[in-house]
């Protein structure tokens, strides 16, 4: 049995990918660049912003940037005043890996101010052991943020389990040598995200306590 589940946030735990996406085609507008089509906007979610923001817009100046990620702020934020749903069997599984003494952390591309501000809405920040955000270790699909929770926890690769909606969860976890799981539900498709080898490819996240149970430390 895996000691440690590390959760992608957006797309996987919440059903929030619609929203970063209306948020950055607002931001877009409002910083006077090009607009977005909507698949491109979804195609970058997993990364840190900053990040996201060059992939969007290669070469885009400092400046620019910064205005882009400005504006995203103040629309994300806005919108957040209602905040977004878990998936449905989330709370549920949350409560059973509890239940069953498995560690669970976070590894997301939000920010630490951004994942505060949703955990300060909810009372989900205690289920989680550890958390890394994008903007205090690397961006995914670096390894780093999982790398960074291995060591904190003490737990070793082989008993770790990554579980994410995007070919960077997936990439990054295997980076880090650790195994992962897919969620079918999220901003990559599932074609994409079976190039990235994930043990299993889930359309029901309570579908991981099975395979939790199944799984043998080295």
């Amino acid at each position: 049995m895996k000691q440690l589940v590390i959760f992608d946030w957006d797309g996987t735990l919440m059903d929030s990918t619609g929203r970063i996406v209306e948020c950055l085609c607002l931001a877009a507008v409002d910083a006077r660049l090009p607009a977005l089509a909507p698949e491109h906007a979804r195609s970058i979610i997993g990364l840190g912003l900053p990040e996201a923001i060059r992939t969007l817009y290669p070469g885009i100046g400092q400046d620019n940037a910064e205005n882009m990620r400005q504006h995203y702020a103040r629309h994300f934020i806005a919108a957040e005043a209602v905040p977004s749903a878990l998936f449905p069997g989330v709370r549920e599984l949350l409560d059973q890996l509890a239940g069953r003494g498995v560690l669970m952390a976070v590894a997301t591309g939000k920010s630490r101010r951004g994942l505060d501000r949703v955990w300060q809405g909810s009372d989900l920040a205690g289920y989680f052991a550890a958390s890394r955000c994008a903007d205090e270790s690397r961006s995914k699909p670096h390894p780093a943020m999982v790398h960074e929770l291995l060591d904190e926890l003490d737990i070793r690769a082989e008993h770790a389990l990554v579980v994410g909606d995007t070919s960077f969860d997936l990439e990054m976890a295997s980076n880090a040598g650790v195994e992962s799981v897919a969620v079918s539900w999220g901003a990559h498709p599932r074609d994409l995200l079976a190039q990235y080898s994930p043990r299993m490819v889930l359309d029901d996240i309570r579908g991981i306590l099975p395979l939790l149970t199944n799984l043998e430390i080295a």
